[in-house]
């Protein structure tokens, strides 16, 4: 099976990339973390993302706040998919890393989760390994039929306790 990479701009992402990991863990599949930066590491960065494939990665998650420019360094130098993960920082409350993380030039493609939405990157990792995996696959419709069914059940109460 393919890992998932997880790059951080700086070690003070780890609080929100450490997220993923519950989910990538739930599902079984292999990661590794590291803090490359890509304005103060950009060699290591881009060796990283030139040799992802040959190291067995089959998606790269970026996380990186401010600037947020990590998640386009990286998808520069590969094609892979690459997953930006904006991080909430003291001064713009994360929407600095969103934009800069979306706003991708044509050609060099980044999806986006929501800010410190690390949940969402690690499932949207799961579910692009899921293409060429059916095991990953079936563990991901188990998951959204128990996601239906607390939804339906939380429907119920409510509806039971509020109409006539």
């Amino acid at each position: 099976m393919k890992k998932v990479g997880i790059i951080m701009g700086s070690d003070s992402d780890l609080p929100v990339a450490e997220k993923a990991l519950g989910v990538l863990k739930e599902y079984g599949v292999p990661y590794e973390m590291h803090v490359f930066s890509a304005h103060r590491t950009p060699i290591e960065a881009r060796d990283f993302a030139l040799n992802a494939r040959e190291r067995g990665y089959g998606v790269i998650i970026a996380a990186a706040g401010k600037a947020a420019h990590l998640a386009g360094a990286i998808a520069a130098s590969t094609t892979l998919p690459v997953i930006g993960l904006p991080i909430k920082s003291s001064t713009l409350s994360g929407m600095d890393a969103l934009l800069s993380t979306v706003q991708m030039p044509s050609g060099i493609p980044v999806a986006t989760v929501a800010i410190d939405g690390a949940e969402n990157a690690a499932l949207l990792s799961v579910q692009i390994l899921a293409v060429s995996d059916s095991n990953l696959a079936e563990k991901l419709d188990a998951a959204r039929v128990k996601m239906r069914e607390k939804v339906l059940e939380k429907d119920k109460a409510v509806a039971d306790k509020y109409n006539n």
